[in-house]
């Protein structure tokens, strides 16, 4: 709006402004340019105009905005093309990975009376994800994602479906294990996510990096969402709530993601490259993730035990989904900041930082006992966890030949897999045999292992790497 200048310093306008007739107001144009409005720019200049006794300035230059704030980096990911499509899918397909394991141990053990018997059939369950996962990530490659994935996707959920109805209709024992088993079937969302930003991504190592960030940060996610979810089902409802919902989310968000072809990596049905096994620096990435999977299944393992030991058993989950709430954190973090240096160089530090935090809760355990304070030790603890899992995953993601990225990122999941289940093996006998608070050396020990071969492991050949990305 244009603002009135008084023509006099007075405030009382002189005499012979009063007795003089008003005239009619004349712009005009000064002949020096007068300083412009903060707004306005050096090519308008002010239009000025006197009534009466009032000097008026008209500025009708452009008005200037507020520069908007650069998107960041998950704003910049998500707004590829496709991109929230195929991850709204592929997280609600992902929610269950979180949900079967309790959701199966709760529904066998309220209706058997018998945690062993829950606790084998799981077992089995994991034993055989590890020896099919790679073969039905191996389909995904050469056939497709919506060719491979979906059908399997609908196997693992009729292996489910079977395990309800014998839980229900009290089979003999043996009938549990072969359903579970039929649940090894079930792809690896994970990976096939990661295989589509590094797809879509071709050549941006930093957009790489966040969407790797990302979706480790969405893993923890539903690692923490799912078994609390499964509990509240099968105790809150009825004991094969948990594994039902999980059935439908798990079809559902396979349907969804699988219809996003736009984004679908394409198919190899006749990879040329090497088996992931044979490809230099990929075996001993998949022995670290051994030694890192021992990290996750002693800390589930000694956790529960420690709080069952203080007589607060029912508060076991809230703590460990405090450490993946601190993982989850990290992660985002961690995808947010610009790499420093090549991930060969960064993991031995991950790692080497995953393994001092790790002694955080060894010595809240074992000095003060206390389970909020082990309970804040968890969750900063974690928070080494996702940037460690990154890095892993980012170098998989750079030695693995792309004809085969999703059986390479399976082989390093099957490799966790193995880690955990011998994770919880030693944690539990440490437990038993010497005490909850001393079993926390257990993940400290599985770090410490990881760290050391991280050390060893030979750097990839920059010859090889070229190969690798001839072959990409």
């Amino acid at each position: 709006m244009p603002q009135p200048i008084p023509a006099h310093s007075s405030r009382t306008p002189s005499r012979s402004a009063l007795s003089a007739p008003s005239r009619p107001s004349l712009p005009f144009r000064p002949s020096r340019p007068l300083p412009t409005h903060a707004t306005s720019t050096p090519a308008h200049t002010p239009v000025l105009t006197v009534t009466a006794d009032t000097l008026v300035v008209a500025d009708f230059g452009p008005r200037t905005r507020r520069p908007r704030r650069p998107p960041g980096p998950y704003r910049r990911l998500l707004a590829t093309p496709g991109a929230r499509a195929f991850t709204a899918g592929n997280l609600l397909a992902r929610l269950p990975a979180g949900m079967f394991s309790v959701s199966a141990v709760v529904m066998i053990a309220g209706t058997r009376g018998s945690y062993a018997l829950a606790g084998a059939v799981t077992a089995t369950g994991l034993a055989a994800t590890a020896l099919a996962a790679p073969w039905t990530a191996r389909l995904v490659d050469r056939y497709g994602q919506a060719r491979a994935a979906l059908p399997a996707t609908l196997v693992a959920a009729l292996g489910s479906l079977a395990l309800l109805l014998c839980v229900r209709w009290d089979a003999p024992a043996w009938t549990l294990f072969a359903a579970y088993a039929a649940t090894a079937t079930t792809p690896n969302t994970g990976g096939m996510a990661r295989a589509r930003w590094a797809h879509l991504l071709k050549g941006d190592a930093g957009a790489l990096h966040t969407a790797n960030s990302f979706e480790q940060a969405m893993d923890e996610l539903c690692f923490m969402l799912g078994p609390v979810l499964a509990a509240f089902l099968c105790t809150g409802l009825f004991p094969e709530a948990g594994t039902l919902v999980a059935v439908v989310l798990l079809v559902t968000g396979m349907l969804l993601f699988t219809a996003q072809r736009s984004t679908e990596p394409p198919a190899r049905p006749r990879p040329n490259a090497k088996a992931p096994l044979k490809t230099p620096g990929i075996p001993a990435l998949l022995v670290v993730c051994l030694a890192t999977g021992g990290v996750f299944g002693a800390t589930e393992v000694v956790t529960i035990a420690f709080a069952d030991a203080q007589g607060h058993r029912a508060a076991a989950g809230a703590v460990l989904a405090l450490q993946a709430a601190g993982s989850c954190a990290a992660g985002l973090l961690y995808g947010a900041l610009k790499p420093a240096g090549p991930a060969a160089r960064r993991l031995p530090w991950c790692v080497a930082a995953m393994a001092a935090l790790l002694t955080l809760p060894l010595l809240a355990a074992s000095l003060s006992g206390s389970l909020p304070l082990l309970a804040l030790t968890l969750l900063v603890a974690g928070m080494a966890t996702a940037p460690t899992m990154v890095t892993t995953m980012t170098l998989v993601q750079q030695r693995t030949p792309r004809d085969r990225l999703n059986e390479g990122m399976t082989l390093a999941v099957t490799g966790l897999l193995g880690g955990i289940a011998c994770g919880s093996a030693a944690g539990g006998w440490t437990v038993e045999h010497v005490s909850p608070a001393a079993a926390y050396a257990i993940p400290v020990t599985a770090a410490a292992t990881a760290l050391l071969l991280a050390l060893l492991s030979p750097r990839t050949p920059r010859h090889s790497l070229r190969n690798a990305a001839h072959r990409h």
